[in-house]
């Protein structure tokens, strides 16, 4: 069995103080001596090193106004592509009943049936909707509408 080698020698905490001093930052820091940045974190932790602001000046601050938060464009980015590559449709979803006349059991099912479940697996009437289901989809057209409905997030950012 290796013998582990401990993290924190004598020769590594005096250049964490070193870079500390330095003014570097805790990944630049770990970046130089080798360890995680939360190793750093947790060493200048332990040894109470801190920076900065004293506890009363963190107090007035935070009392303060907080700068706000810039809005992240990932989520926005997202919905462009995919508005680009689909194409963006504002169409009211017409959301009209699904026809249940075709349920089926699992040896029923076919590759152009719907698989959407219906009641609780094991249960006496459990079944499949068994409707027809466009270009080797899982669900009929009724079922994909409660399958793939954007998220909320992405609806709000719509507007």
């Amino acid at each position: 069995m290796p013998v582990l080698s401990p993290t924190w020698t004598n020769e590594r905490i005096e250049l964490l103080k070193q870079h500390f001093e330095a003014g570097l930052s805790c990944r630049e820091i770990a970046a130089d001596i080798g360890v995680s940045r939360n190793a750093v974190i947790g060493k200048l932790s332990r040894l109470n090193l801190t920076r900065g602001r004293t506890v009363d000046e963190r107090k007035v601050q935070d009392r303060g106004s907080a700068p706000a938060r810039a809005m992240r464009a990932v989520p926005r980015l997202q919905y462009q592509m995919l508005a680009t590559i689909y194409g963006e449709t504002d169409a009211p979803v017409v959301a009209g009943p699904i026809d249940d006349a075709n349920r089926c059991s699992l040896l029923e099912l076919a590759e152009n049936r719907c698989r959407w479940p219906i009641s609780t697996p094991g249960a006496e009437d459990f079944c499949f909707c068994g409707n027809i289901a466009p270009d080797s989809q899982p669900y009929c057209a009724g079922h994909s509408r409660l399958a793939y409905r954007p998220n909320s997030r992405v609806r709000v950012m719509r507007g």
